[in-house]
């Protein structure tokens, strides 16, 4: 699974995992960027007593709990060369030793990996090794920034806020339409993860039934563009038209002009947005 950090390549293992045959079994997470590579190793392969200063007894590692289920390796690119020999193997032949041990110990288990770097760049410069990455790259899920996924915004703040009112006992039941508008206008640097941040903020500290704009952070509302109100002889339509045609632009920008995919993150059909991009001049850029 590759994309950027946040993203939910963690939501998505885990729905893998729930849909599979395997999902009676264990479902395991390792943070391989998180460790050193003395520790990581310990903890994915486990340890014998004696195996290094600190080893007081024996180490079931994650590859032996995750037997019969899933394990889920985040952020494999900054695995060290020796590592990644190991996990050659592991893929390869299904077997491994603890550090510091000669027992060798079978393991039944599916692996899903995520990184947030380009491993072909990686091969290239000799940081990851080629056989490994061929190993591992048999099905590939790409997912792209929350900021390309405006459409889906609305459902996962919905998911997150069933999250959080089931965690919290609290009664909110949805988004007003411009907590929502305000969401889907927002970059998100973090992605997934920050929108599950501002979603679990906005139930703990808000006071209403419902998610309003008063409830989302004020970094986040500021940086939604306010339009001016129409002035002197300025028709209603006239005044929507700006901000109508600055958005769809920003949306086709965003979709490479997809038209399709533009319609389906605003909310419209294929034949509305054209109708809409021929009255806003948009049709013309197409052209040129």
């Amino acid at each position: 699974i590759t994309g950027e950090s946040g993203t939910g390549k963690s939501m998505i293992a885990r729905a893998i995992h729930r849909r599979s045959s395997r999902k009676n079994g264990p479902f395991v997470e390792v943070a391989c960027g998180a460790l050193p590579e003395t520790l990581l190793e310990s903890e994915l392969f486990g340890h014998v007593a004696g195996a290094f200063t600190g080893a007081a007894g024996d180490k079931v590692g994650k590859f032996k709990q995750a037997d019969g289920g899933t394990i889920f390796l985040d952020e494999i690119g900054t695995s060290s060369p020796g590592l990644q020999v190991k996990l050659l193997r592991v893929l390869q032949e299904f077997e491994f030793e603890p550090v510091g041990g000669t027992k060798t110990f079978h393991v039944d288990s599916r692996v899903v990996l995520a990184t947030n770097e380009e491993l072909g760049k990686l091969v290239a410069q000799g940081a990851f090794r080629q056989d490994l990455y061929y190993r591992i790259n048999v099905i590939n899920i790409e997912l792209p920034p929350l900021r390309e996924r405006v459409a889906d915004i609305p459902l996962l703040a919905q998911h997150f806020l069933k999250d959080v009112c089931e965690e919290t006992g609290k009664s909110v039941h949805g988004f007003t339409d411009e907590a929502v508008a305000a969401m889907q206008r927002y970059r998100w640097p973090g992605n997934v993860r920050e929108l599950q941040n501002v979603v679990e903020r906005a139930v703990l500290l808000g006071k209403d039934s419902t998610v309003g704009l008063a409830d989302m952070p004020p970094g986040m509302v500021s940086s939604v563009p306010v339009f001016t109100a129409p002035s002197g002889q300025q028709s209603l339509k006239d005044a929507l038209a700006g901000p109508e045609r600055q958005i769809i632009r920003e949306a086709l920008e965003r979709f490479q002009w997809n038209r399709n995919e533009t319609a389906d993150a605003l909310g419209i059909n294929r034949t509305t947005l054209y109708k809409k991009m021929k009255r806003l001049g948009l049709e013309d850029m197409v052209r040129s």
